[in-house]
């Protein structure tokens, strides 16, 4: 009754011998010699493991990225209300180019100081000379000659100073010049390009007050692009930085994408068990979008490499096991260490050695006679 029950879970496929059993059963199954019977025996066929050239084709699913090297955010570089929009989403702009103006007070509070150092700093340099011209004709002591030097050193680190400041809230040097040379104050600042490419994102508007902090324009230089793929734990030792890899875009059907691996993640994603892998892809056409959905398709050289046909597997528990041949009708079931299946054939990783002779087709049948024999 037993056996009829079992050899109705087999048939249906839902027996102990496709992954029902845990880590602990399927540790001691590898320790377990199967005798096959005479009218088994016949149906099995055995082959020794053997070498063969292999080339392995990885098929990482992934997705189009900016590359983030290629990226600037643009902000303001002072607090101020904005005047003039000049760039637009869409709107291929140069480096340096304007993208807005911006009014600002504390632009212009910084330019009264700058031109109130220089005024004071004129006025000390204009003093040291009186001076040392009192001091060679004896009219005043070489103390009160020193003095007025310290004041002044104190004044031009004050004007350097202000300039700096100036610099920072984005004012260029020779903004800056014109400023000295006129001595008229310009509250109005604008925002630069500071990357030559797409306008992909803008969030400003006339009248709106700005901070530095905020992130007017997102400028993406678009002729080249990653495509960011996730490849299993397992099969990351496959992956290479600087290797050759090609991308399939299902919407570019037909099109041939090369490209040059640039990354491979050092830690393993703990919620997917991946690995993340990154490609820089050329993109003169603009053809390629981020965001598309995206294959990264990367081909290994044919090495030699201990093989065994995908059928000689049996997958029990959370492992793969092949069935070696210890006695001509006796049989060891023992875990190994195996990678993709490649038309059929997988590569051998580890637990087999060249020449062992292994059940190479009627694997599935001599482990539900295991099963069976464990359950009398």
């Amino acid at each position: 009754m037993k056996k009829t029950i079992l050899l109705a879970w087999l048939a249906l496929g839902i027996g102990p011998a496709f992954g029902q059993q845990n880590s602990q059963e399927a540790e001691t199954t590898a320790e377990i010699a199967v005798t096959a019977p005479p009218s088994l025996l016949e149906r099995l066929k055995i082959e020794p493991v053997t070498s063969m050239e292999i080339g392995e084709t990885l098929h990482l699913p992934g997705r189009i990225t900016l590359n983030e090297h290629r990226v600037a955010r643009v902000g303001p570089s002072v607090t101020g209300r904005v005047t003039h929009v000049a760039a637009f989403i869409g709107q291929n702009v140069r480096q340096g180019e304007r993208l807005a103006s911006i009014n600002s007070t504390e632009l212009s509070t910084a330019q009264a100081a700058y031109l109130k150092a220089r005024t004071q700093m004129n006025l000390h340099r204009l003093a040291v000379e009186r001076a040392r011209r009192l001091l060679e004709a004896d009219v005043i002591s070489r103390a009160e000659l020193t003095e007025r030097e310290s004041q002044l050193a104190e004044i031009e680190v004050e004007v350097r100073a202000s300039k700096d400041q100036l610099v920072v809230m984005g004012m260029s040097e020779n903004a800056i010049q014109r400023l000295s040379n006129s001595g008229q104050i310009n509250s109005v600042i604008p925002v630069t390009a500071t990357l030559s490419g797409t306008v992909i994102e803008r969030k400003i508007s006339i009248g709106q007050i700005v901070e530095p902090a905020d992130d007017l324009f997102t400028i993406a230089d678009l002729s080249e692009v990653w495509v960011v793929a996730e490849a299993p734990e397992q099969q990351a030792f496959l992956v290479e930085i600087g290797g050759q890899a090609e991308v399939q875009i299902p919407a570019l059907p037909g099109q041939k994408i090369t490209g040059r691996v640039i990354y491979v993640a050092d830690t393993v994603n703990p919620s997917t068990r991946t690995v993340t892998v990154r490609m820089e892809v050329e993109n003169p056409e603009r053809k390629i979008k981020p965001e598309m959905l995206a294959t990264m398709v990367i081909h290994r050289p044919r090495v030699s490499s201990l093989s065994i046909p995908a059928k000689a597997v049996v997958r029990a528990g959370d492992h793969d096991y092949v069935f070696v041949q210890i006695a001509e009708d006796q049989f060891v079931m023992t875990p190994v260490s195996l990678g993709p299946d490649l038309g059929g054939i997988r590569r051998v990783i580890g637990g087999l050695t060249e020449g062992q002779r292994i059940v190479v087709d009627g694997a599935f049948h001599l482990n539900n006679e295991r099963i069976l024999k464990e359950l009398e």
